[in-house]
């Protein structure tokens, strides 16, 4: 996953648009409430092979792998991500970075003090800045430089191209104090996330005019004020270089120079193999090669009892020796060939393997989690009770233990939106949402409608005639009333479609009684579904939203696919599905937080197509009739929804159209959705699993809203009143009748989660603001639009002779500390080999 997105180590976590990547993410088996402590939350700490800075060697050049390079150098831009947040720690000031509890910390190398001064009038808050900072020009950091990012990130000046402006547009002044080292800034209105502002600080170089932010910024940053300072950038070889700062003055950084190169996920093996980089995150794969080769040390040139050729039996060894030396010349040239390939690549394997040697795996959760998203805002979903009865069937740890036991990683559901566990504030409010518990979400369904014979029956409000023909005006999708009159007109329906049928002209004909009969026989067969007005208002809406995504579900049809659970073979009828496409549904999402812009690549490795009509574009068909997979034209079909116990409602299948990415990197997501649908089925909702592109996933389905069910990561925050109210926020419509969305990709909000939010960012009192989270989690939890499933890990291979530098968890890296060990602290001689 280069994982589905979050940035490893940064001074501010920052939301991704591409989320858990690296995926980022999934599903629950609403677990309760724990123990409802923060005080006994434990976080897993950091992997980094801390060393004293006496024990590491000055000198030398550390290679560390990036899935791009950055698409731009300003942090504040939407295009932001996860290699721009790696460099700039390394570069620019960040005045108050995580420590590995997940708090901010003031950093003295900036800052020798910075506190509340003033409540009343208004607050003020006074920096008081290390008297040595400089920028790389000389130029001593001061008020000026806060002045120029307030102007540019406040949001009054749309000639600044920025992603957000959250905090900044509370400042109303910023004044020099009592001398040049002294920075005082007031708020309009109380602001308790204050320390998130000026991290990372730019120089007014490139904050104080619009030309400089938008685009100087993007390709260099000339003026800088870290350990380390931006050599160069070169698109040709994908790196980006940087030298040790002449004029930092802090603690000397211990390394020359410090080489990020681009490295794609799946290239990441080799490149650790032959020496290209010494620092890489990486996937579970690779950690067992590297766990081998260690292993493997001592084997004295012996054949590898894994790789190439290693599950060949003694019998066919000896059948393809024969088969390459006997007197049939075509059979023998292919089984030479296919004994010099094998050779080859045990070749290549083995010396792989021996490269691999030199490394260890640091492991710890990433300070990100992975979520289910479900999207409310049209189709089954716009219905809360089906959105918890999703919830409900999840058994989330078991979802944990898929992802995280193979790597020996505390498997534990995530109990909260806006805190990790280990961090201040973390309590598990899953209890407001319920226990996994079966019966108690087949009744959730019951009560929404969904019921057994629901999928086969005919909707209630089927009528003949002239009726019939303005309802098939207005669009309506397959199956229901036109597709009736069709089966009429050719004499197809069967005696209960007749019997409905001649119930419907006889209210024709002014018998009422016989009416009120069938429509309470509508009631039995539909078993416990309701008609009071406001269940009939939903039911409209749900096939009007299903008319809307026809097309979706045709498209999909032709590819010859079926839905788990349902009979979908090619050429028959498949239920619509009631989901939102970016082709018709009027949605505007806004740029993204600034946190958010960085994490794009690596916290999802996720991804979605669309057509150029609007539909999904079928990716990665799988052969086989497996839970989740899609099966090409020819291949047998599940039975049909009927017989697998499916729900339905109005001749509908209850079915979730389910995407996931189908990179080589999101296996272990796949997964973990494969799981979800088997879970979904048994309580007989189905799922439409579809594979899209990593490169497309967010973008084109969970930012635009086509989709259902998809999982994808946010990164931890040390200021959830913040960074989380964008993500959980009420949508709004438009003027133009669009709906802003934010970064709440479910559609899923209330006034009282946003009000919540609201009090808790203006509340300075830290113990209060932390009661007001936790409320509003236990409201988001309710609200059933984002599952919590776990923390995803962190795993990043690491030359075995660095130090201070691996999976940093909450923590952000201290640059200057990371170097290769000296001889005396390396340890054995085997250690200090190369």
């Amino acid at each position: 996953m280069s994982h589905v997105g979050v940035p490893r180590g940064t001074v501010r976590k920052r939301r991704s648009l591409a989320l858990l990547t690296t995926g980022v993410l999934t599903i629950p088996v609403l677990a309760g409430c724990s123990s409802g402590s923060e005080e006994t939350s434990r976080g897993v700490p950091q992997d980094i092979a801390p060393a004293a800075r006496q024990a590491v060697s000055d000198g030398s050049t550390v290679n560390w792998a990036v899935d791009a390079l950055p698409a731009t150098f300003n942090a504040f831009q939407a295009d932001a991500d996860s290699a721009t947040t790696r460099i700039t720690g390394a570069l620019l000031p960040a005045l108050f970075p995580m420590d590995a509890s997940g708090q901010p910390k003031l950093n003295p190398d900036y800052l020798e003090s910075a506190k509340i001064i003033e409540r009343e009038p208004k607050q003020v808050v006074l920096y008081k800045l290390n008297q040595q900072a400089v920028w790389s020009d000389g130029r001593e950091i001061g008020a000026p430089d806060f002045v120029a990012q307030w102007r540019a990130l406040r949001g009054k000046d749309s000639a600044f191209w920025t992603a957000r402006n959250s905090g900044y547009e509370r400042i109303e002044k910023i004044e020099r104090g009592a001398d040049d080292l002294q920075v005082r800034v007031t708020f309009s209105k109380p602001y308790a996330d204050w320390r998130s502002l000026f991290s990372p600080l730019y120089p007014k170089e490139i904050t104080g005019s619009p030309d400089a932010f938008n685009d100087g910024a993007r390709t260099t940053l000339k003026n800088t004020a870290g350990p380390f300072v931006l050599r160069s950038v070169s698109k040709a070889k994908g790196t980006v270089t940087l030298a040790r700062n002449p004029r930092w003055w802090g603690d000397k950084a211990k390394l020359d120079t410090l080489v990020f190169r681009a490295v794609a996920a799946g290239d990441r093996t080799q490149a650790l193999a032959d020496g290209t980089v010494d620092v890489a995150d990486i996937d579970a794969s690779t950690a067992d090669r590297i766990a081998l080769a260690r292993r493997d040390r001592g084997n004295n040139g012996q054949p590898l009892a894994h790789g190439p050729g290693s599950e060949t039996t003694p019998a066919a060894a000896l059948r393809s020796w024969a088969l390459a030396h006997g007197s049939d010349e075509e059979a023998a040239e292919t089984a030479q060939a296919a004994r010099e390939k094998n050779r080859k690549a045990v070749v290549a394997y083995t010396a792989e393997q021996e490269g691999l040697r030199d490394f260890a795996v640091r492991k710890s959760l990433e300070p990100a989690y992975t979520q289910l998203a479900l999207n409310g805002e049209s189709g089954p979903l716009a219905d809360d009770r089906v959105r918890r009865a999703v919830a409900r069937a999840l058994d989330r740890e078991e979802l944990a233990r898929t992802v995280l036991g193979p790597l020996g990683l505390p498997a534990k559901p995530l109990g909260s939106h806006l805190a990790l566990a280990g961090q201040p504030g973390y309590k598990d409010g899953s209890g407001a949402l319920g226990d996994q518990n079966t019966k108690e979400a087949q009744a959730l369904l019951a009560d929404a409608g969904w019921t057994r014979g629901g999928a086969v029956q005919p909707p209630k409000d089927t009528k003949a005639g002239s009726e019939a023909e303005k309802k098939g005006a207005k669009g309506d999708a397959p199956g229901t009333e036109e597709d009736a009159e069709k089966e009429a007109a050719e004499g197809t329906k069967d005696d209960k479609e007749a019997k409905s049928e001649k119930a419907e002209n006889e209210k024709k004909d002014g018998q009422a009684g016989e009416e009120e009969k069938a429509g309470k026989k509508t009631e039995q067969d539909g078993e416990g579904s309701t008609t009071e007005d406001s269940t009939a208002e939903g039911e409209k809406a749900e096939r009007a939203s299903a008319d809307r995504a026809s097309e979706d579900s045709a498209a999909s049809r032709d590819e010859g696919l079926y839905i788990v659970g349902e009979d979908n073979k090619p050429g028959a009828h498949a239920p619509a599905q009631a989901v939102s496409t970016g082709g018709v549904s009027a949605v505007h999402v806004l740029a993204p937080a600034r946190t958010a812009a960085a994490q794009s690549a690596a916290l999802l490795r996720q991804a979605g197509a669309l057509g150029e009509d609007g539909a999904v574009a079928a990716q990665d068909k799988q052969p086989g009739g497996a839970a989740g997979a899609y099966a090409p034209v020819g291949t047998a079909a599940p039975a049909p929804a009927a017989a697998k116990g499916q729900l339905g409602k109005d001749g509908k299948a209850l079915t979730l159209r389910f995407v996931l990415p189908s990179g080589p990197g999101s296996q272990s997501l796949r997964s973990v959705g494969d799981k979800i649908a088997v879970m979904l089925e048994k309580i007989g909702i189905g799922t439409e699993i579809i594979k899209v592109p990593d490169e497309s996933y967010f973008k084109d389905h969970v930012a635009s809203g086509a989709y259902d069910l998809a999982l994808y990561s946010w990164p931890a925050t040390a200021y959830p009143a913040t960074d989380g109210r964008p993500i959980y926020a009420k949508p709004e419509p438009a003027t133009d009748g669009s709906l802003l969305v934010e970064q709440n990709y479910t559609r899923v909000g209330t006034d009282h989660i946003d009000q919540l939010f609201d009090q808790a960012a203006a509340e300075l009192d830290e113990k209060a603001a932390r009661e007001l989270m936790k409320q509003a989690d236990a409201r988001i939890w309710a609200a059933a639009g984002s599952i919590p499933l776990f923390q995803r890990p962190q795993l990043v291979a690491v030359d075995k002779k660095l130090a201070n530098v691996g999976a940093f968890g909450f923590a952000a890296p201290r640059y200057q500390d990371i170097g290769f060990k000296n001889r005396q602290a390396a340890g054995s001689p085997a250690d200090r080999k190369k």
